[in-house]
């Protein structure tokens, strides 16, 4: 009977994790460059259930004593890095990446340790010395991994390709980085990333796009939809344990009473 009560707690468990990610997601919505997440769930094994030193049938023997799912457990999470849709600014430095690929920038830390992390979000400014930046003052990078630095009162075009130029002269290529496989990227923060142990870079394809904006790929009226789902889910395994809750009052204050 016990058996019913780890199922249905296991059940609760992984729900709630459903539940946090979508939520999450529901949160960016409309986070320029977010990408959605996803979790997985997988059944524990079957085999768990076997008499060990029982004497009865002898210390030594294994015997298996039957089939037992003790429910689900929590699997890995997942993002989604399929092409967001894209909204028009007309701004010069709101810049959207048309393919595979990701903007480079120079992430520092609270420590002042500098790195390199990359992001779909190119909603970028400069500053009053000219350098592009992101939103949350990191900087761009360039194809040498160098500052971009502009003269803020020339006119500035950013072709397809990244090239950036000033009074017809190209003065910096945006760098557009990509990686064979996005399992060896770990998500930091919401829209940045930085490769892990494993990950091996390779040039981008993607089209850099002056004056729009990729916005997140999160499917409000699906999220919505599966929210439900998995609110209901949730109260189901609830009720389970309220079933089992009520079974074993009955069974401890009722069937053991001597009249």
């Amino acid at each position: 009977m016990l058996k019913g009560l780890y199922v249905a707690y296991t059940g609760m468990i992984n729900e709630q994790n459903r539940m946090d990610i979508l939520t999450n997601n529901l949160a960016n919505a409309s986070t320029v460059g977010y990408k959605k997440e996803g979790s997985t769930s997988q059944a524990f094994d079957d085999v768990l259930t076997v008499k060990i030193r029982d004497a009865s049938v002898g210390r030594r023997i294994v015997q298996r004593v039957g089939s037992n799912n003790p429910g689900v457990k929590i699997g890995e999470n997942y993002t989604d890095f399929t092409q967001g849709s894209f909204r028009i600014t007309g701004n010069t430095y709101d810049l959207a990446l048309a393919g595979e690929g990701f903007f480079a920038v120079e992430f520092t830390n609270k420590a002042g340790e500098t790195s390199t992390l990359y992001t779909r979000a190119g909603q970028f400014t400069l500053d009053r010395d000219g350098y592009l930046r992101t939103e949350d003052g990191d900087y761009v990078l360039d194809a040498q991994d160098r500052r971009i630095r502009l003269n803020p009162l020339l006119e500035t075009k950013i072709l397809e390709n990244g090239s950036i130029t000033q009074n017809g002269r190209e003065i910096a290529r945006i760098q557009v980085a990509d990686f064979e496989d996005y399992n060896y990227l770990e998500k930091y923060g919401e829209t940045y990333y930085r490769p892990v142990e494993g990950a091996t870079p390779k040039q981008g394809t993607a089209e850099v796009k002056s004056g729009y904006l990729e916005m997140a790929n999160v499917q409000v009226v699906s999220e919505m939809v599966n929210l439900i789902s998995i609110a209901r889910a949730y109260e189901s395994n609830q009720k389970i344990l309220q079933t089992y809750d009520g079974t074993l009052e009955t069974a401890v204050n009722q069937l053991g009473k001597v009249t």
